[in-house]
């Protein structure tokens, strides 16, 4: 029987992309494949700006999970938790690190028979199931991209790779585009340029994180 590890798990705004402002239950999954998580690692990683901790199981509602039951059974007791119903509204993101890693169509048939519409948010180098309901795609910098189509693709900017630049991905199959300003200590230079290129190529539009700038995990 498979055992799922999962970092955290809440419920929230989706803040970012396509679906901002929408109540999720977040189920990041943990491990990632392009860095090991780990300060010490990240000067030799593939992906070195991620802002996001996946490493282990001791996280708000985290733990290893034995079977598809019982992960499923925690994910609609937290979307549940403050009266929710399981209607057509009940939407589960799955993320990570790298949620493809451990996310398989067995697992995500069972969510949706509880109820969920299930989105991925993926860094793309993982083929993404066809049954999923939602699928982000956020293309790194010298990681190969083998999710080229999906529902929108989310690409962190600036990144001076000449790989990671946003014409290298405007030919994919895509229903949106979206620059998001890299957090990082020159955060408002970033958003900047990433405004002033979303200006010139309207195919792009700016995506911002507006769960952090309310306060919402």
């Amino acid at each position: 029987m498979k055992t799922y590890s999962v970092k955290e798990a809440y419920v929230t705004l989706q803040g970012e992309g396509a679906q901002a402002g929408r109540a999720a239950l977040f189920l990041r999954f943990a491990g990632c494949n392009l860095w090991t998580g780990l300060e010490r690692d990240r000067a030799l990683a593939v992906c070195s700006f991620c802002d996001t901790n996946f490493v282990g199981t001791d996280g708000e509602n985290g733990g290893k999970f034995r079977g598809i039951a019982a992960l499923v059974e925690h994910a609609v007791g937290l979307w549940q938790a403050d009266g929710r119903s399981m209607s057509k509204d009940a939407y589960i993101v799955c993320t990570g690190g790298e949620p493809l890693l451990q996310l398989d169509e067995r697992l995500i048939e069972a969510l949706q028979t509880a109820g969920f519409e299930v989105g991925v948010e993926t860094n793309g180098t993982q083929v993404a199931p066809p049954s999923l309901d939602w699928v982000c795609v956020s293309p790194k910098a010298n990681a190969p991209i083998v999710q080229t189509k999906g529902d929108e693709l989310k690409l962190v900017f600036p990144q001076d790779e000449p790989e990671a630049q946003p014409e290298q991905f405007a030919m994919l199959q895509f229903k949106h585009f979206f620059l998001q300003p890299k957090d990082d200590s020159r955060q408002s230079e970033n958003i900047a340029a990433a405004a002033a290129y979303c200006m010139k190529h309207p195919k792009w539009r700016l995506s911002l994180q507006t769960h952090k700038l309310i306060g919402l995990p």
